[in-house]
């Protein structure tokens, strides 16, 4: 909604007020209680923010938001699945206990 600026033609009384585009203009003075007042032209419509701020989340449907609290919900199932599946990336290859012993490249296996 704008602000809009007015002033009395009789009384010289100059105040502004948050109405909508469709109200139609005011006629008395709140100061003197005459019909003489006058609305100005101003520099344009004020917006007014009050509060802690916009975000883009505050606009978001109901269906985003649930999915986002499932989102939410899931990193701790997978940081469950993600160690299991570490522990087993860390078990030796062939499957045995002890680790392959290493081989030097270009020499041949002792016999």
């Amino acid at each position: 909604m704008p602000t809009y600026e007015y002033q009395c033609n009789a009384c010289k009384h100059r105040f502004e007020e948050l109405q909508s585009f469709s109200e139609a203009p005011l006629k008395k003075c709140p100061a003197c209680k005459k019909k003489k007042l006058q609305r100005l032209i101003g520099t344009g419509a004020a917006i007014i923010f009050k509060g802690s701020g916009f975000y883009q989340t505050d606009y978001r449907s109901e269906s985003y938001k649930n999915a986002a609290k499932a989102d939410e919900t899931r990193p701790a199932e997978k940081t469950g699945a993600d160690a299991t599946s570490k522990a087993a990336d860390t078990k030796p290859a062939g499957g045995g206990s002890a680790p392959a012993k290493e081989q030097s490249v270009g020499k041949k296996p002792k016999s």
